[in-house]
């Protein structure tokens, strides 16, 4: 009866290496199995200012304009800048949805908010009509 265990790790030896292998497994799965998560908000490649990636760039990049009736902003590389204002060594001169002009001296710059896109404006077709107005109600005359 004695002599039936010998050759056999010890039951309590057996039971760490096999909670050890385990430990390792587990804390090893996640690195195996990882994928790399994409931000679906993120903008894509050369859109954004921080991205310097090729095809950005070189000079300032206009990032944002904001237009109220009372002022005209522009956000030229994290630089917020009044319409009239300088930016470096040049000073704001017309603000636009889409563009900024800056002028130093007799030089003029313009930095588009989407260098890459040409906007053209939407004729309306000859083929459809316009929409007519529906016609009015007489309202009966009150006594």
């Amino acid at each position: 009866m004695h002599n039936a265990g010998r050759g056999r790790f010890p039951s309590f030896a057996l039971n760490s290496s096999s909670l050890l292998l385990a430990v390792c497994t587990f804390v090893q799965m996640p690195a195996a199995t990882a994928q790399v998560l994409v931000d679906p908000t993120r903008p894509p490649a050369g859109i954004s200012a921080t991205d310097k990636s090729e095809g950005a760039a070189a000079g300032p990049v206009l990032q944002s304009v904001m237009i109220s009736p009372t002022s005209r902003l522009a956000v030229i590389d994290g630089e917020t800048v009044k319409l009239g204002g300088k930016y470096g060594e040049a000073r704001v001169v017309k603000i636009t949805e889409s563009e900024v002009v800056l002028r130093s001296g007799s030089a003029t710059e313009t930095l588009k908010m989407y260098p890459g896109v040409e906007l053209t404006p939407i004729k309306p077709s000859a083929s459809v009509p316009a929409a007519k107005k529906p016609a009015r109600k007489a309202r009966p005359k009150s006594k």
